[in-house]
């Protein structure tokens, strides 16, 4: 099984097995919930990547978040601008 990118909801930031060719799954969430994740393709030119996005999310919000994050880890990274 390949690990998978969970962006938002209870599982964000993991990288969780998931078994192959699985397009959403439902993952279990608080207490008696379960959460929905739909899997996705991340792609630039040639290269791509598979995620699983919290089913309340558009594609835009997920793109969103990662830039987010990735701007947030820049700044906190030994040696990073402030």
């Amino acid at each position: 099984m390949r690990s998978y990118l969970f962006i938002s909801g209870g599982k964000d930031g993991l990288n969780i097995p998931v078994a192959p060719d699985v397009g959403a799954i439902q993952a279990p969430g608080y207490v008696t919930e379960k959460e929905t994740y739909v899997l996705e393709t991340l792609s630039v030119g040639n290269a791509s990547i598979y995620i699983y996005r919290h089913e309340s999310l558009a594609p835009e919000q997920v793109l969103n978040l990662l830039i987010e994050s990735y701007k947030a880890w820049a700044l906190n990274r030994h040696g990073g601008r402030r």
